[in-house]
């Protein structure tokens, strides 16, 4: 393989950020630049991500947190996933004739806890203040960003739903009625204003800087913002993939009884790496189970352009998913014993030699401790197609490809990702998070704060006694997966993905590539990607595909023949379409100095690494 890489390795002593979205990468150096830690950059980069990537998050969305604190010397996992409102049951639903949550509108909506996590991890990890952290956010929401193309894909995509049903959003994203041209600068002052108010009332109640970011999530949580999504939610009613006009569960109540909660991460060991995600109320633990089931693979013996590479990593994950499926969720305590024996290495070895030389065309979720799995109604799925109103957009973030500006015709819609950022500080604390949700094409924008809710609720099932049935109160299974990993016992790397279902595909094939075969971040990130598709989506409509797999055209085309041989059903995509990681590291020299290094993905061109 040819040593080439998209753009170097950044190596330095100070800081690093690698993210995906230039500005954001930049924001955060910033931060460190003028005397902030890892946490004060990633919330400051955080911000600046629901304001440069409104397609793919928001204010009113979610973040999943991992995080090193060199001060304490440990590891955390910070819980940025709302829980589903009091009035949200599988019996609500099914009066209302669902068979599954819909993936547009008010109805999925789940208390957003982004704000929450980010003020968490400022307010016990930071040294910044709320106004420092929120000033670069502002003055991009006030003074104007530029809106890249890919946002632009997303308004023309569902211009017509914001024209027809959802004027708010029309607003905000159709300034005079037309759809904004890629690389404009854009404004969002009503999104500023909120931030501003916000401030202003934290300023009035309180004075330190903790007392103040304690104020600001009561605030958010209970205070004014509460109070608008709780008039909004109450008495609109909004088009949805039903087709009807339904309003929204969500109440002032579930907004004022959340707060994100700090957990000790789940880990597993592979060689001389500790690998840790968040619990279960992730896809997080999919990631530990396959890398779990590919101890026994002999990866080093299939370098990462093979087939055999490919094979081996594409089967373990068909399993964890399958996994994913039975037994991920908030569940209750009495599942959580079955929970935890899915990363004991008796089941991840057994679990691995249920696999072969020939793709499996089975979904196969195991038995953990002897107990049968229980599978949702994957026919739900197809039953609701035949009467949804799929015009206005599906459960994922929906994407136009846009035509020459002379034409604006409309071509082929697909669907998109979310967001992540990694950074490590001179001290070498350490954050990697990946932000969802509240995107401008999943419900309509509140217009007295100017930004959208998210539908994660559409991740639930509606079959009762799932460890993912949508429960009041209970978090439902989020895609959104960040990840952290030990060296010899010792902090060493942050990393992550956009991707939805493939997130905790391409994780650990990236992870691979760097801890077994030795390529350096950005070697990993460049390498040929693909994912499989072999369960249901978690996104509305949540159909079902087995043994799919897509490749990137970079692979040898001796080697796609031979994963077509193995019997997988090939899908080759374009040479650069899959995978968006981000990954920074850290080490020490010989002297005990810290050594720091970053890489960025350069698919889509948007994503950055920056560092000294």
């Amino acid at each position: 393989m040819s040593a080439f890489t998209t753009r170097p390795e950044i190596t330095g002593t100070f800081g690093v950020v690698s993210s995906t979205h230039w500005l954001v990468s930049q924001t955060a150096m910033g931060v460190l630049e003028r005397g902030g830690n890892a946490f004060d950059a990633a919330v400051a980069g955080g911000f600046v991500l629901q304001v440069v990537e409104p397609h793919l998050n928001g204010p009113g969305g979610e973040v999943p947190i991992l995080l090193w604190s060199e001060r304490l010397g440990r590891m955390e996992s910070i819980k940025g996933q709302g829980v589903a409102p009091a009035e949200a049951d599988a019996q609500t639903f099914r009066r209302m004739g669902f068979e599954q949550v819909p993936g547009i509108g008010m109805l999925p909506a789940t208390v957003p806890g982004a704000f929450g996590a980010w003020m968490t991890m400022l307010r016990d990890h930071g040294t910044w203040s709320l106004a420092e952290v929120l000033a670069p956010a502002i003055g991009y929401a006030r003074d104007g960003f530029p809106l890249i193309a890919r946002a632009v894909q997303a308004i023309y995509a569902v211009q017509d739903l914001f024209r027809e049903q959802w004027p708010s959003s029309a607003q905000v994203w159709l300034p005079g009625g037309r759809v904004p041209q890629p690389g404009a600068l854009f404004q969002l002052p009503k999104l500023a204003d909120t931030f501003e108010r916000l401030l202003q009332e934290t300023q009035t109640r309180a004075t330190g800087r903790t007392e103040q970011i304690d104020a600001a999530l009561d605030i958010w949580y209970r205070g004014f913002v509460a109070e608008e999504i709780d008039l909004y939610y109450r008495t609109e009613k909004v088009q949805d993939t039903s087709g009807e006009r339904h309003g929204g569960l969500l109440r002032y109540d579930d907004m004022a009884n959340w707060q994100a909660a700090v957990e000790a991460p789940l880990t597993l060991d592979f060689g001389r790496y500790t690998l840790a995600k968040c619990g279960f109320w992730s896809q997080g633990p999919a990631f530990l189970q396959q890398i779990g089931m590919l101890r026994h693979a002999d990866l080093g013996q299939h370098a990462p352009h093979t087939a055999g590479f490919v094979h081996r990593i594409a089967e373990a994950a068909k399993l964890a998913m399958a996994d994913r499926l039975a037994w991920y969720g908030d569940a209750p305590a009495a599942q959580r014993e079955a929970q935890m024996a899915l990363l004991s290495d008796d089941y991840l070895r057994a679990r691995w030699q249920q696999t072969g030389a020939q793709a499996s065309a089975e979904l196969r979720a195991g038995a953990p401790l002897g107990i049968a799995p229980q599978l949702p109604d994957l026919g739900a799925a197809e039953r609701t197609l035949r009467t949804a109103d799929t015009r206005f957009g599906i459960g994922e973030p929906t994407f136009a490809a846009l035509p020459p500006v002379a034409e604006w015709a409309q071509r082929e819609v697909f669907v998109g990702d979310t967001c992540h950022i990694d950074v490590i500080d001179r001290d070498g604390n350490m954050v990697a998070a990946t932000p969802s949700g509240g995107w401008l094409s999943s419900s309509p924008v509140i217009p007295a704060l100017g930004f959208a809710i998210n539908t994660r609720l559409q991740m639930t099932w509606l079959d009762e006694g799932l460890a993912n049935t949508v429960t009041p109160r209970v978090v439902p299974c989020t895609t959104l997966s960040p990840s952290l990993a030990l060296r010899d016992g010792q902090p060493y790397m942050v990393f992550g993905t956009p991707g939805g279902d493939q997130q905790d595909q391409w994780s650990p094939a990236f992870f691979l590539r760097h801890a077994v075969h030795g390529m350096n971040l950005q070697e990993a990130i460049d390498a040929p990607a693909w994912h499989v598709d072999h369960f249901p989506a978690s996104f509305w409509p949540r159909q079902t595909r087995l043994n799919q797999l897509t490749v990137e055209s970079r692979f040898a085309p001796e080697e796609i023949e031979a994963l077509r041989a193995a019997g997988h059903q090939v899908k080759v995509g374009d040479p650069w379409s899959e995978s968006r990681m981000s990954a920074c590291t850290r080490e020490r020299d010989a002297r005990g100095r810290l050594l720091l290094r970053a890489a960025a993905n350069p698919r889509g061109m948007q994503g950055y690494a920056v560092g000294r």
